[in-house]
């Protein structure tokens, strides 16, 4: 390890560690950001520090030619697209809160543009495959269990963190509706499906033999502590497999046939950022996509100028 990589935070001056403190702290307790999404915004400040901290003297210092010299830097050392432009961001979003919150004159990091790359669409598994999955007639309490985390996810659109997050007061079963803290804090009430409620009361019957400690917990282990998302991720991938899935199945997965069938089925893109808790209609966007082929298929069939004339 290098003199800089082993250099933290806490032993850099003041001009470069007290404006990412603050940072932390804004985002914290204003923004409600998990400790997992603080730590990889310090991760990504400290690579700059480090990079600039012997030349420059904090971050006041620094210019768009600096930025765009550490981007070119990221380049060199054979980072991918998406990773410098992740770096970019974070390094956007740090200097508008310091232009804001601690009148920095400006934001250096807004002059430069990350490179180009596509992003990848996100697979879903289409209705055959999803009816395929959640064929589960087991009688074992962990196979009920599973099944009703899947229902719940294909139904209702959870993030994995929101899953796993869960109370047994969150659901309310003979309304059809679930509370679910999303990103932020937010929260949102999404409807369940007839099938989903169905899936939960088989659960919620024998779910009182795996209460342990965590006694408000929709999902329970066998352990009778709370769910892990780690534990969720195994549990989809090996019903995948024993469904005879081809595709791998995993929580997002499911997240994004809801999506994609919803949207499918319905075309309000609005809606369905709404239920998946999309702060950005552009969000929505890349995780609802449409199949080009289904697009064709309408526009063939009622656009004036494509019609085949009889």
């Amino acid at each position: 390890m290098s003199e800089s990589q082993a250099l933290t935070f806490s032993t850099m001056a003041d001009t470069w560690a007290a404006p990412v403190q603050s940072y932390s702290d804004y985002l914290r307790f204003e923004k409600q950001y998990s400790p997992l999404t603080l730590e990889q915004y310090q991760r990504q400040l400290l690579e700059v520090a480090r990079y600039y901290h012997e030349e420059r003297d904090g971050w006041l210092t620094l210019s768009a030619d600096d930025i765009r010299r550490f981007a070119m830097s990221l380049r060199a050392r054979g980072l991918s697209a998406r990773t410098v432009s992740l770096k970019l961001s974070c390094l956007r979003a740090f200097f508008r809160y310091l232009k804001l919150y601690h009148q920095h004159h400006d934001n250096p990091a807004q002059y430069v543009k990350g490179p180009k790359f596509d992003k990848p669409l996100p697979r879903n598994l289409d209705v055959d495959q999803m009816h395929q999955l959640l064929d589960i007639d087991d009688d074992d309490p962990l196979a009920v269990r599973d099944k009703a985390m899947m229902e719940l996810m294909y139904s209702s659109g959870l993030r994995i963190s929101e899953l796993v997050s869960l109370n047994v007061t969150d659901i309310d079963v003979r309304g059809g509706e679930v509370r679910v803290l999303g990103k932020g804090r937010k929260e949102r009430i999404v409807p369940v499906g007839r099938q989903a409620i169905s899936a939960l009361n088989s659960w919620l019957k024998i779910r009182p033999a795996l209460i342990g400690q965590d006694s408000d917990a929709l999902f329970l282990s066998q352990r009778k502590l709370r769910i892990s998302a780690r534990h969720v991720r195994e549990r989809m991938r090996e019903w995948g497999i024993k469904q005879g899935i081809s595709a791998q199945v995993h929580p997002h997965k499911l997240r994004h046939s809801f999506a994609s069938h919803v949207l499918e089925s319905s075309g309000d893109l609005r809606a369905v950022q709404e239920l998946l808790g999309h702060s950005s209609l552009s969000a929505t966007q890349v995780y609802t996509h449409l199949d080009f082929q289904h697009l064709a298929k309408v526009y063939d069939n009622t656009h004036p100028r494509a019609k085949k004339q009889k």
